[in-house]
C-alpha cells in the first residue's frame, strides 16, 4: 500500500495549533466531552484482552438499536478503523470501487493507497448534493466490489431519501457488489431518520462511531454492522491482526453512553437544531454565501458566490491570520475552495456567532 497524508489531516486544527484559533468552525463533531461532563467515573476495570468482536454488552446495545443480532456487530477503532478494515480486506489492485465525492477523506484515500480502480460520482451544488442514481449504476462494472456512500453526508449534511436507499440496496444486490454506507452522523438528524442500512440486506455494510454525534473522538470507538457472517469473519480476522481486541476502557465508556442514548440524543438534537437555525439566519443575511441546508449531522458546505476581496486564497489567509477563524476549505474534500465546511456543533454558540461574523468581514475586507 502507498500511504500519503491527507490535506484534511495536515491542515487540521490540532496540527495547526488550537491556541492560534479563536473561532474554530472547522470541526465535524459536537463539542468534545469529558468524563465529568458525561457523569462518568471509570471503575476498577481489569485490563485484560477484551472479547475480540467487542464486549457482549456493547454489541447487544448497538444491535438492538440497529435491528440486527449481536454477531452482526464488530467493534473497531473508530469509523476510520472500520473503513480501513473493509477496504483492505475487500479491495486489491485488480478491483474497482464506486465512491461519492466530496467525502470523508478515508473513504477515498484508503482505496487509493491500495491502488484499486476508482470511479467517482461527484455531487454538485446545483443538484442539492444528491447522487445521480442512474450514473451510479453506469459506474458499476464486473470488477466493482464496493459502492460507497455516506448518509448523512460529510461535508454537506445532506441525505438521500428512503426510496433512494432502497434503490441502491436493490441495485447492488443485482450487480453482486457490497453497498457500504458510512452512517457516522445518523444519530443527529432534523427530520426523518433512515434505518440502519445493514438491517435491510445481507450484502449491505453500515459503519458508524461515537466520535461525531457523541463528542468522544478520543476513545476511538466505532463499529461495522453486516448480516453476512462470512464478511464478519474476515473483518474479525483483520481486526485481530491489527489490534487483537479493543480497549476495555473505551468499550466500557461506549456502553455507558449508549445505554443513555435516548436521553443524550434528545438534548443533542435539540441543541443542534437550534444552532442550525443560527447558521440558516446568517446564510439568509449573507449575500456572498449560499448553501444546501443540512438535514443531518453538524456540518454544512456553504459556497462563496462572489469573489472575496483579493481572491479566494487571500480570504482564507485573512480569515485565519486577522480574524483567527478556521473553516475547512474545499480542497480538503477535492472541491474548489469557493466551498468550505462549516461545523456548527463543536464551538460554543458565542464562538459560532463570532466565527460567522468574522467570515462575513473577511469576505469583504481588503486588508490582510
Amino acid at each position: 500500500m502507498k500511504y500519503e497524508r491527507m490535506p484534511i489531516e495536515i491542515e487540521s486544527p490540532e496540527e495547526y495549533g488550537y491556541e492560534k484559533i479563536k473561532y474554530n468552525l472547522s470541526e465535524s463533531s459536537i463539542a468534545d466531552q469529558t468524563l465529568s461532563s458525561l457523569g462518568l467515573t471509570i471503575p476498577d476495570l481489569t485490563l485484560l484482552y477484551n472479547e475480540h468482536q467487542g464486549s457482549t454488552q456493547l454489541r447487544d446495545i448497538i444491535a438492538s438499536d440497529a435491528g440486527v443480532s449481536r454477531d452482526d456487530v464488530l467493534i473497531t477503532g473508530g469509523a476510520a478503523g472500520a473503513l480501513f478494515i473493509i477496504a483492505t480486506s475487500q479491495l486489491s489492485s485488480d478491483d474497482h470501487i464506486v465512491v461519492v465525492r466530496p467525502n470523508y477523506a478515508t473513504n477515498i484515500e484508503t482505496p487509493r493507497a491500495i491502488g484499486c480502480q476508482i470511479s467517482y460520482v461527484d455531487l454538485t451544488f446545483d443538484d442539492g448534493f444528491q447522487p445521480d442514481l442512474s450514473y451510479l449504476e453506469y459506474c458499476i462494472t464486473p470488477k466493482t466490489k464496493i459502492l460507497s456512500i455516506t448518509c448523512p453526508h460529510n461535508p454537506t449534511g445532506t441525505s438521500i431519501s428512503r426510496q433512494a436507499l432502497d434503490s441502491l440496496v436493490a441495485l447492488t444486490k443485482q450487480k453482486d457488489c457490497i453497498l457500504l454506507v458510512d452512517e457516522t452522523y445518523r444519530d443527529v438528524h432534523y427530520g426523518t431518520q433512515l434505518p440502519v442500512a445493514a438491517s435491510l440486506a445481507d450484502h449491505v455494510i453500515s459503519v458508524s462511531s461515537l466520535s461525531k454525534s457523541y463528542g468522544v473522538p478520543g476513545i476511538r470507538l466505532g463499529w461495522i454492522i453486516t448480516r453476512d457472517q462470512k464478511l464478519q469473519t474476515t473483518f474479525l480476522a483483520a481486526k485481530e491482526q491489527i489490534s487483537i481486541s479493543g480497549s476495555v476502557i473505551n468499550e466500557w465508556i461506549a456502553s455507558e453512553l449508549l445505554s443513555r442514548k435516548q436521553t443524550l440524543l434528545k438534548e443533542t438534537n435539540a441543541e443542534m437544531e437550534s444552532r442550525l437555525q443560527l447558521v440558516k439566519s446568517w446564510v439568509e443575511r449573507e449575500e456572498m454565501i449560499e448553501w444546501v441546508e443540512p438535514v443531518g449531522g453538524v456540518v454544512c458546505f456553504p459556497k462563496i458566490t462572489k469573489e472575496p476581496a483579493g481572491g479566494i486564497d487571500a480570504f482564507y489567509k485573512r480569515l485565519l491570520n486577522k480574524y483567527q477563524t478556521y473553516v475547512g476549505p474545499g480542497h480538503w474534500f477535492e472541491m474548489p475552495d469557493a466551498f468550505f465546511r462549516l461545523g456548527f456543533g463543536w464551538p460554543t454558540r458565542e464562538e459560532l456567532l463570532g466565527g460567522m461574523e468574522a467570515i462575513s468581514k473577511a469576505l469583504r475586507d481588503s486588508e490582510n
